[in-house]
């Protein structure tokens, strides 16, 4: 029960970042739910992978280049969906941080 109300608070936050940001839109609540099921899903399955692959260049970056990664797993699921669309990386940046920081704050008032 409690990670389908995750998946969900997720979407919404998901539907808050198409509503604050003009570079990224989400057609409907609908599309939301499987924009954030792909989301969870890529974060889970592929971003370890580049985290190992680009280690040295993260390293190097102290981290920073870890919000490289987020903006290109953000930019990637806007691309592959079709109600869910970035219009370009740095519309990808500013998404990835401000879907983190929603989505934080949803969860965060879910374990609290």
């Amino acid at each position: 029960m409690q990670l389908i109300l995750v998946w969900i608070l997720n979407a919404v936050a998901l539907l808050i970042v198409a509503y604050v940001l003009p570079g990224i839109s989400v057609s409907s609540f609908g599309s939301a739910l499987i924009a954030a099921l792909v989301l969870g899903l890529l974060n889970t399955l592929v971003k370890p992978v580049l985290i190992l692959l680009t280690l040295p260049i993260t390293i190097v970056t102290l981290g920073l280049f870890l919000l490289v990664l987020n903006a290109l797993v953000f930019w990637f699921a806007g691309s592959i969906l079709k109600g869910f669309h970035v219009n370009g990386f740095w519309w990808a940046v500013l998404g990835a941080i401000v879907y983190s920081l929603v989505s934080g704050l949803l969860s965060r008032l879910l374990y609290s």
